[in-house]
């Protein structure tokens, strides 16, 4: 009997100790599939250098003096590091008024967006009603329609409820996009229909059921349509020049672009230019980076769910 306890002792539970103890062999890379993985690796940190160099050249050229920018306008180092570009954009330059338009735009369109795109999205996934297919396609339809397009006809629009030169001209067209019911409806159908239904057998309606059961349940989806919004809102441009015209108004676009065009000073005034276009790309860039490990953990946690 001890022999035989002692032996399926052996062959059982330290048998399998015994393997899992055993060093697990990392498999060999050929020389060839090891040439080609650093091949990929310099072609895709040759192609991330392209595609931030402009941005490090801006870096530079901001720093520079007007003479130097235009002596010198691919070189990352400056002949004389000078501050006076971003001095003059606070002080001959009503920057603070644009970033400050900016931000109020782009903050009140990004909750708009977030609340009026999650509630067609939730009905275009969850109501039945006549013609919804037909609503729907009618949104897909929209997305393939250039947005230059609509400019004109937008800029009619305002003119004639009367609120162009107006905040709420700027801010109202801007309120809910195509592509944002687009996201929110596709994530509404992912989510199972019986959480609904418990909700509703607890006495909760239709409105209290997507507030307090499915919208928390789209994280994910308001993170990314919340970067989306506020990208997009921030570097809104074509809208901002249709659907205002006087200088208070100016948001960080169409101030950068009146400094691109020469209408604020003479001369090139690419130090100038490129330090605005610096500080604009600040916020979005920190906002993204703050939301990238939100999405990222969000994600994970419904994978788990």
């Amino acid at each position: 009997m001890t022999d035989l306890s002692t032996r399926s002792v052996v062959t059982g539970d330290g048998g399998r100790d015994a393997a899992s103890a055993r060093p697990t062999r990392r498999r060999r890379i050929s020389p060839k599939a090891r040439a080609g993985l650093w091949t990929s690796y310099l072609i895709l940190i040759g192609l991330a250098l392209i595609y931030i160099y402009p941005f490090i050249l801006s870096i530079a050229a901001s720093f520079k003096t007007d003479a130097d920018a235009t002596q010198n306008p691919l070189s990352l180092v400056p002949e004389t590091v000078t501050f006076a570009a971003y001095e003059r954009l606070f002080t001959g330059v009503p920057f603070t008024l644009w970033f400050g338009n900016s931000v109020l735009v782009a903050v009140v369109v990004t909750l708009g967006r977030v609340f009026f795109d999650s509630l067609a999205g939730y009905a275009l996934s969850r109501l039945k009603f006549r013609g919804r297919s037909m609503v729907f396609v009618f949104f897909i339809g929209v997305l393939a329609v250039p947005g230059v397009v609509l400019l004109i006809p937008r800029f009619l629009i305002l003119q004639q409820v009367g609120l162009y030169d107006t905040y709420a001209g700027m801010i109202i067209p801007l309120l809910s996009t195509a592509a944002g019911v687009f996201i929110m409806k596709q994530f509404f159908d992912s989510i199972p229909v019986s959480i609904e239904e418990a909700a509703r057998i607890d006495g909760a309606g239709q409105f209290r059921t997507f507030w307090s059961v499915v919208l928390p349940m789209a994280r994910p989806a308001l993170v990314t349509l919340i970067i989306l919004s506020f990208q997009g809102s921030w570097n809104e441009l074509g809208h901002f020049i249709v659907s205002r015209q006087s200088p208070e108004l100016n948001t960080l676009t169409t101030g950068v672009a009146s400094l691109v065009s020469g209408q604020l000073g003479s001369g090139n005034q690419f130090p100038l230019q490129l330090a605005a276009a610096v500080l604009m790309t600040i916020p979005v860039a920190v906002l993204f980076f703050i939301f990238q490990r939100r999405i990222m953990n969000t994600t994970a946690g419904a994978e788990k769910g």
